[in-house]
Formats: C-alpha cells, structure tokens, sequence
C-alpha cells in the first residue's frame, strides 16, 4: 500500500472551477455551506461524515480522513455515477483529485447517460442481496439528502421519491426473499393482495396479479443531470476535470507511474482510480473475460395531454417479470419510462419455418457492440414493439402513446455478479471500481465513499473487501 504524503507535503488543491451561475446567485441560494465550499474548496457541513450531516455511515465506511492523518494526489479516470462520487468523497477527506473523462459527465455514450434510474433495495433476486440491500438503503437515504442540499443551488429537482411497487401472480422466490432481506434491514414497506392492488393502482391492469410489495420511500434519479451535478459540485470543491481519453502508464517496481492522455501528456498521482464502466475491457486486458458490456433499452412515451395519472407524484415505480418503469417526471417530462418488454407471439402451429442460413440460430455477435466507443445505440424496432406490448398488456390507457425518444447504455455484468472494488494486477497503488451490473448507478453515494476510503488506506469490513475482489473465474469462452 502506498503510504500518503502528510498535509505539507501534498500540492496545494486546484482552484475550483468558476460556477455556471454567476458567484453572488450561487452563494444567495445555497447559503453558509456553499460559500464555504466555494471560498475553502471544501463543504463546511458533514465532512466527518462524507459529506451527508446527520446520516448514519453506510456499512463498512469509516468516517474521517486518510490513513495517518495524510492526504496526497488521486488521479480518477471516469465521470460516471462511480467515479464522479469517488472524486467527490475523496475531496471531502482532503484528497487533491484529478478527474478524467473520454466525453464528459452524463454523456451519451457512458452508463450513466440516461435520463432516469431507479433507486430501491429488492434485491431478493439476488446472492449479493444481503451486502447491496442495506447499502442500497443508505444511497436512498444520501440521494435524499442530495436533493435536499443542491437541488435548490441547481433550480431543479434529482431525486422523486415515487415508492415502488412489485407485482406478481404468485408469491414466487423473489417475493419471499426480498420480505426477508427487507424485514432484516427494517426496511419500511407494504404486502398488499391482488384485490387491495387493483384499488390502489386502477391505471394497471393487475387481473393476473395476487400480491405486490412495495417499498414506499424508493424513487427515481435524473440521472444524467445528477451526474453532471455531482462534477460540477466537485469542480466547485477544488477538483480538476480534464476532458481526455487515458492509457494506464507502466507499473514501475509495483507501482502504476501515471496515466497518459491522448495527446501524450502524463498524468502522476499517489494512487489511480479507474471507474470507466464498459470500457474496463479496453483499458485492461484480464478484464476482457471477467465481465460483459450488454446494452439495455428504455423508451419514453408521451402520456395524455392534461392527464396526470402517469405522472409523478400520482404513480409509482414499478416492477413486472422483465420490465421496469416509472411515471413521468414533470421537471421535463422526457415520458412515461419502460425497460423491458413482452416477447413477440409464437408462431401458431403449422406456420412456414424461418429460411436462410441463420435460421434457428442466434446472429453472431457484432465486435462493434461490444465496444462502448462503435456500439450504436439506436433501438431496434423490435425492442419499441416489446415494450408497446407491454404497455397495450398493463397500461392499456398508453397503448397508443406516442415514443418521444429512447436511450440507450451499455452496463457491465462480472462473472460472479458483484462490483469489483480490488487493486489493479500487479500494482499496488491503482484499482478498478465498478462492474455495476445494471444496478451501480444508485450506488454512487455510497460506493464513492467506500472506494475513497479504500484508496486512502482505510480497510473497513473485510466481508466487504472480498465480496469485491477482482473475480479470478472467467466466463466460458465461446467457440470460434
């Protein structure tokens, strides 16, 4: 582990950027706190504690500064959900921080690109439940708190909290083992039959359905506004954004000596994080069959005019077998959000085979998809008609909405289904955090802090340490 340089040692912090509201604005409608930030380089409230006065630490966070007593110079790469936190908590314990990103934060081509994500902790679905359901709890908890704070220094809104809702025709596993992840936690939530669902909830078509759970304090991120807030927020606290692409520098005697931008300048810092999502795979060759970069699809559907039965505040998120969504959020409407779809009918019996020589098997994989930088991120038609189905089958009254738009991402799936949060190989002062498995962006308050700390020297829970270790499985390799 590399030991840090004391206070006196460390380069003095950058000068925080200049504001996209004008100085007197920013310091009028944020108060005490943002002066502070903006005069210091740092937050005048909640640094014991991350940055979030008054809220309980997250499992296995260790409030305060780095080991010792010591800061020093951290070079992110990455302004997504992960590494825009990290870049921020790292700040708030008096780290100096470069953060570097290919495009920009919130841009199209990254995971955290989209318009909205879902934050909730039912995750009986899942064998990392037990370490994501309370950790999942505390990123509810700060993206509220987010909302509370910059919200208003921002005129706009982040995070709604619309509740959740899960509905099912039977109590299957996922039903049982969320109540019991959720009963553990002491998370607030409801069980409500079929009768008591098809009441509250008359826009559904819920015939089918005989119990649903809901988690009523749950919600929905802006989360590309959020993610160009959480940067703006770190400019504001003394962090150096660069716009860049990055190559790993050499590992020198165990230790990683710099990064290099694209035009040829290194970059040198105690330590490097890389939470680049997808494109871990180009950076870092052990990766490339440690993990997977799928794309997923939302569209966003335009709701009746003067209707506000699908909007926000009057609908909640919900959850059905393959397909998530949530009401419009009025701050800009970009529309009613389903991900996932309802397959296409079988073909009826006796119907003509397919032809041709792909026919019965999958097309082969397009080396262009999988690369976040050519991938297209066009939705095919055969993704909008999945998810018109689903609609016509549960929101009958949007059968017919009109699409306003569709967002594509990739997101990253390891092979044991956790986040890695471990040293790159070989060195000793540079790690790979992220790995998200379509769920990390919710976890960026919290996940930032815990990989700040680690960076810092401060160990925390080792069950958490190796939960996310880096994975030394590999996926099968496919023939050919």
């Amino acid at each position: 582990m590399t030991r840090f340089p004391s206070d006196s040692d460390a380069p003095a912090a950058a000068e925080p950027a200049a504001s996209s509201l004008p100085r007197r604005d920013f310091l009028r409608i944020a108060g005490v706190g943002a002066g502070a930030l903006l005069t210091t380089g740092c937050v005048s409230t909640g640094a014991a504690s991350g940055g979030f006065a008054g809220i309980t630490p997250a499992r296995g966070i260790v409030p305060g500064r780095a080991r010792d007593g010591g800061v020093g110079h951290v070079v992110v790469i990455g302004a997504g959900a992960w590494g825009g936190w990290t870049a921020y908590h790292l700040r708030q314990r008096g780290a100096r921080v470069t953060l570097i990103d290919a495009y920009g934060p919130g841009n199209s081509r990254s995971t955290s690109g989209d318009e909205t994500r879902g934050v909730r902790s039912s995750y009986g679905d899942r064998a990392t439940g037990e370490l994501w359901t309370p950790w999942a709890r505390s990123a509810i908890e700060r993206w509220r708190a987010f909302e509370q704070e910059w919200a208003p220094v921002f005129r706009t809104s982040y995070f709604h909290q619309t509740g959740d809702v899960i509905m099912r025709a039977t109590e299957e596993p996922f039903i049982k083992n969320t109540l019991a992840l959720w009963k553990a936690n002491n998370v607030p939530h409801e069980v409500l039959s079929g009768a008591e669902v098809r009441k509250r909830y008359p826009v559904i078509k819920t015939d089918d359905i005989t119990i649903a759970i809901t988690e009523p304090d749950a919600g929905v991120v802006r989360c590309r506004a959020a993610t160009q807030a959480v940067a703006a927020i770190g400019e504001k606290m003394g962090v150096k954004l660069v716009i860049s692409r990055v190559r790993p520098g050499p590992t020198v005697n165990g230790a990683m000596d710099g990064v290099i931008l694209e035009d040829g300048t290194t970059v040198r810092g105690d330590a490097y994080v890389f939470a680049c999502g997808p494109w871990l795979r180009k950076l870092f060759p052990y990766m490339e069959n440690r993990m997977s970069v799928p794309i997923g699809v939302a569209c966003y559907f335009g709701v009746p005019v003067a209707d506000p039965r699908f909007s926000f505040p009057n609908l909640p998120s919900f959850n059905f077998p393959g397909v998530t969504g949530w009401p419009v959020l009025p701050v800009d409407s970009r529309g009613f959000r389903v991900r996932g779809a309802i397959a296409a009918p079988v073909a009826a019996a006796g119907a003509a085979p397919a032809v041709g020589p792909a026919a019965g098997a999958p097309a082969p994989a397009d080396p262009a998809q999988q690369d976040p930088d050519t991938s297209s991120r066009w939705a095919s038609q055969d993704r909008i008609d999945g998810a018109r189905r689903f609609l016509a089958a549960r929101f009958p009254a949007l059968a017919n909405a009109p699409l306003l738009e569709t967002r594509a991402c990739h997101y990253e799936s390891s092979v044991n289904r956790n986040f890695i949060i471990d040293y790159v190989p070989g060195t000793s002062n540079a790690w790979i955090a992220g790995v998200g498995q379509a769920e990390g962006f919710k976890f960026g308050p919290v996940a930032g802090e815990y990989v700040a700390q680690r960076v810092l020297g401060i160990t925390g829970d080792p069950a958490l340490v190796a939960a996310f270790k880096l994975p030394t499985d590999e996926y099968e390799k496919r023939p050919g």
